[in-house]
């Protein structure tokens, strides 16, 4: 597959990844929604079922008892009126008689309003039956008080209270058809919530599924991209190990050809140069008395070019790789450094050593001379300072370095330039830390600690200042 097609497909798979898991989020939470919805309707048909039932029953249960009641009274009214002797209060009896008749007739109508289709028959039976029951008693109504004493007892005992008797039986029994109708309401309510049961149950299985192929999904879909995290993070790490390592070499590479080129101009272009100085010398002693005035000057101001040219290739040597860092060491070769560039900017530079070992490796010498000579350019070029203070020592197997100006400072997480970062490689590469603080206005302060893979003879002390 050509390379430019995999960041393709990549964007391809997750864009496929982010529809299926919105989809399958969007899905769920729907599902979830759908059966939070679908509760709240069941029971609130459940209650409204439930509230209906009760008010049905106990509005039939209120008129029964009241059709009970007026049964009982009618008895006794029927019993007073027929039993008593004054005519005044025989007829109001019969007033009270007429009175729970008109009642008992009005609590009938509101109960048939409410009767179920199986209360209909006994109901029907229970009309009837007070039909006759005040059918039979108008007759007696209108008997007189001899009447009344001779065939009332009689009237009593055979007819109205066997009748009242089977009324009541059959109020029993319509009551006894609203309790089972109470008890279906109990079984309909029992059903909706098995209904629901069944939805919940079928709702949370499919939730359930849901959420599991989603959660594996997404655990597939997260180790995935762990993997695949992992590996870049391998791949960036042996990438930057690898440019830890190129950086290094490039380094090495730089010092190695900056020794071999010093010390061409020092031993080759410098000789050639001293030989001509002498050659200059010699025909100068060669050429007879006296000496024309021009050619005198011809070989002086050759003479002169040739001394400038050899102290510049000299300095362009010592720039390039100081040979008193090989030959005398780090001390020597930074205050030398020193007076050079106090020498050319006019900055006053002090270095201070402590406890500097004599045989540091070749890499920490170099390094830590260019760290100084690229914190000089700083603070010439940027930092306008006009006192800097160099300052090595050795602490519990770790070289310190130091270098504070007096200049007018930066701020060191905005402003990074070249050189800083070249002076983090050379210490990363050592394994080593460094550290810059620095306000506007108030210098800069440049800290290096580098570790000493083995500890350090007697230190040779030194100060000077430039």
């Amino acid at each position: 597959m050509p390379r430019r097609d995999v960041p393709f497909l990549r964007s391809q798979s997750r864009a496929r990844t982010r529809i299926l898991l919105t989809l399958g989020f969007g899905g769920l939470l729907l599902l979830m929604a759908g059966a939070g919805f679908d509760a709240i309707e069941v029971l609130r048909q459940i209650q409204a079922r439930n509230d209906l039932i009760r008010r049905n029953f106990l509005g039939r249960n209120r008129l029964l008892n009241q059709i009970r009641s007026d049964l009982y009274l009618s008895g006794t009214y029927v019993r007073d009126y027929i039993l008593e002797p004054q005519p005044d209060r025989a007829e109001s009896h019969r007033l009270s008689l007429d009175r729970t008749r008109s009642e008992m007739n009005s609590a009938l109508d509101a109960y048939r309003l409410l009767a179920g289709a199986h209360e209909i028959t006994p109901f029907l039976s229970l009309r009837r039956e007070l039909d006759e029951y005040w059918s039979l008693l108008e007759p007696a109504l209108a008997w007189s008080a001899e009447q009344r004493r001779d065939r009332g007892y009689y009237f009593l005992s055979q007819e109205v209270f066997p009748r009242r008797t089977a009324m009541l039986s059959i109020a029993d029994q319509i009551a006894f058809i609203n309790e089972q109708q109470l008890t279906a309401g109990d079984d309909q309510v029992a059903a909706l919530f098995a209904g629901f049961r069944m939805r919940l149950g079928l709702t949370l299985a499919g939730t359930l599924a849901l959420g599991l192929a989603l959660a594996a999904f997404s655990m597939h879909r997260l180790l995935t991209l762990e993997t695949e995290s992992a590996a870049r993070f391998h791949e960036i790490a042996h990438a930057r190990e690898e440019l830890k390592e190129l950086s290094a070499r490039l380094v090495a590479a730089q010092e190695s050809e900056r020794r071999a080129i010093s010390r061409e101009l020092h031993d080759q272009v410098g000789q050639s140069l001293s030989a001509l100085l002498l050659s200059l010398g010699n025909l100068s002693a060669a050429i007879p008395a006296p000496i024309a005035p021009a050619l005198e000057g011809h070989i002086a101001a050759i003479r002169k070019l040739a001394e400038t040219t050899v102290a510049d290739v000299r300095n362009m040597a010592l720039l390039l790789r100081p040979s008193m860092l090989d030959d005398l060491g780090l001390i020597p070769a930074l205050q030398w450094q020193a007076r050079e560039v106090a020498k050319r900017t006019g900055m006053r530079i002090n270095v201070a050593a402590d406890g500097v070992p004599d045989d540091l490796s070749e890499e920490h010498k170099t390094s830590i001379y260019r760290i100084v000579q690229e914190a000089l350019h700083n603070c010439t070029r940027h930092a306008e300072a006009h006192t800097v203070r160099i300052t090595v020592r050795q602490e519990r197997g770790s070289l310190l370095l130091t270098v504070q100006d007096d200049g007018k400072g930066f701020q060191p997480k905005l402003e990074r330039g070249l050189g800083l970062i070249g002076i983090e490689e050379r210490v990363a590469h050592l394994g080593g830390s460094l550290q810059i603080e620095s306000e506007p206005g108030r210098g800069t302060l440049l800290a290096v600690v580098l570790p000493l893979s083995q500890p350090a003879p007697a230190p040779t002390p030194a100060n000077a200042l430039a």
